[in-house]
Order: C-alpha cells, then structure tokens, then sequence
C-alpha cells in the first residue's frame, strides 16, 4: 500500500460500485465515495442517489452528491442529438467516461487529495513492463465493460483501479449478500441515464422535431416500398417497423440528403470493411501498420478478426476476415489483441 492510499469511489446505487467500494476498505485504502448527478428528470437517478447514501452509511464512509447535470446536457446529451441530426447512432456512455466522468472524479480526487479513483466497471488495468498503464478486459467476459472504457488513456488509467476485474457477477452479488447490503439482488440498468428504451422515441421527438419528417423507403434499386417517420428512428440493422416484403428486410443505410431509408434483405446488410475516425490509443502512440487485431463494433458485439491499416488523414480502413452485419456510423469500435485494449474510435462510413 503506497503511503497515499486515499481513494474516491464512483457510486451509483448499483451493487457493482457497492461492492467495489467494499472491496477496497478491505485491501486496506481510506474510501470516499462520489456519486455524480446528470440528468433533471430522471426518477431512476434519484433512487440511486438514494441506494447509493444507504450503503454508504452502512459501510462506513463518507459520499458526497456532485451536481454535474450542465456539463452533462451540454456535452454528452447534446452531443447524443447531434448525432441523430447526423443521420448516426451515436454510443453517449463511451463519450461520456472521457468527456465527463472521469474528469469529474479526478478532478475531485485532485480536490481530496486522492491518489487513487475506482468504478465498479468490470476490467482490468495493468502496468506494463515498460510503465505503460494497459486496459483488459474481465475474467467475466459476459459482463465485461472495457469497450465502454476504450476512450481512456494514461492519465486516467495511471490512476484508475476496478476492483470487480476478476470477479464474476454472481461473486459481486453474493458479497453483497453476506454483508447484507440492500442492493445485493438491485437488477442492473439496460437503459441509457437520461432516457429508457420505452422512453427513446418520445425523447427524439421532443428535442429533434425539426427533423421528425417523414419520407421514402425504398430499395437499392429505387423501388419505393413505404414510408418512414424520421430517419432519426432508425439504426443501422433493423428489422423492426418495416414495411412487409417477400422477404424479411433491414435497414442498410440512411440518406439524410434525400430523406430516404434505404433497406435491404439480409444478403445485402453485410459488410467487409469500414472506416474509423479519432481514433485512441490506450498506450499513447499509435501502433505499427498494418496491424492485426480483433474488432468490436457494439458492445454486446463478438470480437471479429480484422487488419487495420491507416489512411493519408489519419483515420483507419477496418478489413474484416469475415462480413459483419450491424456496422453502424456513429458507434465505437474498440480493438482488442486478446484481452488487451489497445483503443478505439467511431465508425464514420461501411464500403
């Protein structure tokens, strides 16, 4: 234990940080913990504050409520919009841990006199021979989160620590149990912060009604088979809300210039190639080219075998060993080499 072992926790009422929280008083660091709040209307938000105040009085420590709701509308919720207008899907958690997140909580640990900051991500950081601090990903690889964390990089990984790295789901929830913490059995959020799937459209509406127009869908070909009611509505690989064919179809790209969705049977949705833009790199430096590695284009997503080369801009050509359906513009692709993070950035365009 280093002779500054003062750490801030992120809580958000969920068993994970909880449990993380527990984890490090037990190796012996001085915990506060840190709850962020981001979003105005959000009931769930409040009950995880309230979650989150409960454990923290049942074990021992002191929390404090940060009110980031500002900084998060300006810059991760409008960047969310943005997006849409954009005709993308854009991921708002993996923006959201470099953007804000964890230039919250560093910069309250600065304010503390905290070494150290922890989440109840479940990934690994290591340090490697050479002093570079490297991301991995879980021992628990169904619920490993290191493709929201692929924004990252040294200055905050040099100081980052996931107690739940190599702990499965049911470990976390059994410790829980055993100190009877409240939480223990709390089911884990599948939504974004600021809006539920069943919420999703209604959001869209009230905050893109400018470009809630409908329009054509057709073919590749031009033939026009109905009509749509906003482009925003729709990502890249779905089948729900179309209108009947002779054969199942999805949708395969978005023309915001003509207003057009364009869809296609499950023989044209595949593809072989793509391209990424702002592309990070874990280690600071971008590695040698032409590289092969593994891809993730979603983060329910299977690894996929990809060589990567990159372009006279600066942005990465993706080939792929095998085409993947679902490559979306807007979305992050995080590269791996085993369970090693090397980085990763957004899918702007698929050949």
């Amino acid at each position: 234990m280093t002779e500054n072992n003062k750490v801030i926790i992120a809580m958000s009422g969920g068993v994970d940080s909880a449990v993380a929280a527990v984890l490090l008083q037990r190796q012996g660091y001085q915990v506060q913990g840190l709850t962020l709040r981001l979003w105005h209307y959000s009931s769930a938000e409040q009950d995880g504050i309230q979650a989150a105040k409960e454990v923290a009085d049942k074990i021992g420590i002191q929390l404090t409520v940060l009110d980031a709701r500002e900084d998060f509308r300006r810059e991760i919720v409008q960047a969310f919009l943005t997006s849409h207008q954009n005709c993308l899907t854009p991921n708002p958690c993996v923006l959201c841990n470099k953007a804000l997140k964890w230039n919250k909580i560093l910069a309250f640990a600065d304010e503390q006199d905290a070494k150290f900051v922890a989440t109840g991500h479940y990934a690994r950081v290591q340090q490697s021979a050479d002093g570079l601090f490297q991301l991995y990903r879980a021992k628990d690889l169904e619920k490993d989160q290191s493709y929201m964390l692929s924004q990252l990089g040294q200055n905050e990984l040099s100081r980052t620590i996931y107690p739940l790295g190599d702990l499965t789901k049911e470990q976390v929830r059994q410790i829980a149990r055993e100190i009877h913490l409240n939480v223990a059995e709390r089911k884990d959020s599948q939504d974004l912060c600021f809006v539920n799937r069943q919420d999703y459209h209604t959001f869209l509406q009230e905050n893109l009604r400018d470009l809630m127009r409908s329009g054509a869908i057709r073919t590749r070909e031009g033939k026009l088979l109905g009509q749509h009611n906003g482009l925003a509505f729709y990502t890249i690989g779905q089948r729900k809300g179309l209108p009947a064919y002779t054969q199942a179809l999805y949708v395969i790209e978005k023309d915001p210039l003509a207003n057009t969705l364009i869809v296609g049977t499950t023989n044209e949705l595949g593809k072989t190639s793509f391209h990424v833009a702002d592309p990070n790199w874990i280690g600071g430096a971008a590695p040698d080219f032409p590289l092969h590695c593994d891809v993730k284009i979603r983060y329910q997503a299977k690894l996929a075998d990809a060589q990567l080369t990159q372009t006279n801009d600066g942005k990465l050509l993706v080939k792929l060993a095998e085409p993947l359906r679902d490559i979306t513009p807007g979305q992050a692709a995080v590269f791996y080499q085993r369970d090693l993070v090397l980085g990763g950035g957004t899918i702007i365009e698929s050949d």
